[in-house]
């Protein structure tokens, strides 16, 4: 066993005292060592039921034969952080999250690991981490929350962020607020609508690093319980048959998952996220591909922000597994890949029934014939730009328009709520990005002024920052080059006119190559906003952008 390194051996003496001193038996250190990471915290209502998960773990790994033993990963909560400087410190965490449990897991020589993340970065560093340790790893998540009730109709979190935009446009009053604001997040879980949370939930399922129900199982569920045991059983087993993570996550499984994001309609930040953990793992590729992916793989989800249903409806529906199926079906899955079950793909998937077809859609009824995100490309972003085409409205799948430009998100805020952006107009917020905010912020909050001003059916916006899953709309971010290193979205003036063409994957700049380069001559770069602490250390790292997807540290320059 890995563990041996630190219990067997005169030289090792030291170590089992220390063991001793926290009370572990001689015959609890003749087991394996089985490290529960877990990500519990007090303010993240995501995590906030994570100690109970973590215990049922614990009790699966010792019924299964392992000594479990827990140590923690941070958390943050992206809706508690959003629309202000705390949000600049969200994306940073993945990477945080990733080298702190790769450094937990090999200075104690964990023989297996079983990860209980939940909320938006918190899984992908975990999943990161895991590619890099690369020991017998499962994955059990929180779960999401119920969707709340407010006037009869199921509502998220999405909902409460609009209803502030609609205030703001006087549709409703304070006390309509209030109401929202006291029922859309009625439980602890990860929020109930297709966000990127629950998105990479799903994915961690699709990738055949979490059982099943792992992305739709509510939060409050008992049987939630019951798969964080069977995750504890699971972990024994994989260790038992050496399975590990990079068996599993495999560049086949990733292309899954690309698929499976494109059926679910997942949040953009998966175009961020995927490509990091399959560099992890030993596979780079273009986000381009998605594209590919995209023309072949029709969206037969419409969870909210996309549509009225929610993470329970899909539970009830059959969960991902249904879904899995009907793509299958088309023969746009490798049905081969290995999973944490020990079994592959196809054995997995054989049982699974589609309970509701309003929720799950059959591939021959798609919601869309093509895939749910899209990437573009054009003189305005020669790299990428990714959009959640399956919650754009169908008059806004191309658009064109004047430049609202502004150099920040809050200043944007300020002139949509008052009332200084008119249907037609391309809002433009740049040095959002990575180096530039630093930190890429997600762009909810004016996505969701567009949206509760009643312009999401005439009004776009374009960030070098990320949006939020939660968005909707002609929302266009992760633009590439970013504005902080002079990409051409640093050069748009106010008043051009950007052209929009989603189906064409088109983002195009109506300026002459000559005039760009004027303007790319003449350009100043400015001055980064923070300048001392961690998000200027991270800053500095961050030297590329690799088509959109936020680099680890030791992928940069």
């Amino acid at each position: 066993m890995k563990s041996d390194h630190v219990k067997k051996g005169m030289q090792q003496a030291p170590h089992r005292s220390l063991f001793n001193a926290l009370g572990m038996t001689k015959e609890e250190m003749e087991k394996p060592l089985v490290g529960i990471v877990c990500s519990y915290n007090e303010i993240v209502p995501g995590h906030m039921n994570l100690d109970k998960i973590a215990q049922a773990v614990k009790l699966g790994v010792a019924e299964a034969g392992g000594m479990p033993v827990m140590f923690p990963a941070i958390a943050v909560c992206d809706g508690i952080a959003m629309g202000h400087i705390g949000m600049k410190y969200s994306l940073v965490t993945r990477d945080l999250i990733a080298d702190s449990t790769e450094c937990m897991a090999i200075a104690h020589q964990f023989d297996a690991l079983v990860m209980i993340p939940n909320c938006d970065k918190n899984v992908p560093g975990l999943l990161m981490a895991a590619a890099r340790v690369n020991i017998p790893t499962v994955f059990v998540s929180g779960g999401p929350m119920l969707a709340g009730h407010v006037n009869g109709r199921k509502r998220s979190l999405s909902s409460m962020f609009e209803a502030v935009g609609s205030y703001a446009a006087g549709t409703m009053t304070e006390s309509d607020v209030r109401n929202y604001e006291e029922h859309v997040c009625p439980t602890c879980g990860s929020c109930s609508g297709m966000y990127t949370a629950n998105s990479m939930n799903c994915l961690t399922e699709i990738l055949g690093m979490g059982l099943e129900g792992n992305g739709t199982i509510p939060a409050v569920y008992s049987e939630r319980i019951k798969l964080a045991k069977h995750a504890g059983m699971a972990v024994m087993d994989m260790l038992r048959k050496n399975i590990r993570p990079r068996d599993i996550m495999t560049k086949e499984a990733f292309i899954n998952a690309l698929t499976m994001d494109m059926a679910l309609g997942c949040s953009t930040n998966t175009m961020l996220h995927i490509p990091a953990i399959a560099h992890e793992a030993g596979f780079d590729f273009e986000v381009e591909l998605a594209n590919e992916i995209s023309e072949k793989t029709p969206n037969i989800c419409h969870l909210a922000p996309a549509g009225p249903t929610y993470m329970e409806d899909l539970y009830e529906a059959g969960g991902i597994y249904a879904v899995m199926k009907e793509i299958a079906g088309l023969g746009l899955l490798n049905l081969d890949c290995m999973t944490v079950t020990g079994k592959t793909v196809g054995e997995n998937i054989k049982h699974a029934v589609n309970r509701n077809p309003e929720v799950i859609r059959p591939v021959d009824n798609p919601y869309m014939k093509t895939g749910g995100l899209a990437v573009l490309k054009g003189n305005l972003a020669p790299d990428t730009a990714v959009v959640k085409r399956s919650a754009v409205l169908p008059e806004m799948m191309v658009h064109e328009g004047p430049a609202r430009v502004f150099d920040c998100e809050e200043d944007a805020i300020a002139a949509i709520k008052g009332g200084k952006i008119v249907p037609g107009d391309v809002v433009v917020i740049r040095y959002e990005g990575p180096k530039g905010g630093p930190g890429m912020r997600e762009m909810l909050n004016p996505t969701s002024a567009i949206a509760g001003m009643g312009l999401d059916n005439s009004v776009a916006l374009i960030t070098d920052g990320r949006f939020s899953g939660a968005s909707r709309g002609a929302s266009i971010g992760h633009v590439s080059p970013e504005a902080a290193v002079g990409g051409p979205i640093a050069l748009v003036e106010e008043g051009d006119i950007i052209s929009i063409n989603i189906p064409e994957y088109k983002l195009e700049l109506k300026v002459s190559d000559e005039e760009l380069a004027r303007r790319k001559a003449a350009w100043v770069p400015r001055k980064p906003n923070i300048t001392t602490g961690y998000l200027a250390r991270y800053a500095k790292l961050v030297t590329s952008a690799n088509r959109g997807a936020i680099l680890s540290a030791d992928q940069a320059d």
